[in-house]
């Protein structure tokens, strides 16, 4: 079993659910682990990086040992390459239940603070995403 922390546009309901989750048997479970979120508005959508705040997401669990496989090319990550090369960086990261349990060491997507200032990043100071409340900057 492969177990991945989403907190963007991998989320249930989100817009690149239902395409990459949806139709992979998976559990999702509501989850948090600290960080810094960003919102990205010339690409509507997040990235988190290493911080001291609470960034609440969800934390999938699939059978399927191929969905890191399905989930890298979406984050632009290529394992073996360095970090600058990925937009992405997939680490293992500490999440918790919504009441403070921990759940273990899981993957997560991780972007350098440089390429979040470069990209414009706006910071999230609720540490919860959605496409909905942070939209692609010019509606497209």
């Amino acid at each position: 079993m492969i177990q991945v922390f989403v907190y963007g546009t991998l989320k249930p309901g989100e817009a690149n659910y239902q395409a990459y989750c949806g139709d992979r048997p998976h559990r999702a479970q509501p989850a948090y682990t600290w960080g810094r979120l960003y919102h990205l508005p010339t690409y509507g959508y997040p990235a988190m990086t290493h911080g001291m705040e609470r960034i609440m997401g969800v934390l999938l669990t699939f059978e399927a040992v191929d969905i890191l496989a399905i989930l890298d090319p979406l984050e632009t990550y290529e394992e073996g390459r360095s970090p600058e090369q990925n937009e992405y960086d997939r680490q293992h990261i500490e999440v918790f239940t919504p009441g403070g349990q921990p759940l273990g060491r899981v993957w997560g997507y991780v972007m350098r603070p440089a390429l979040v200032e470069q990209h414009g990043g706006i910071w999230v100071a609720s540490g919860q995403w959605s496409g909905v409340d942070y939209p692609k900057a010019g509606g497209f």
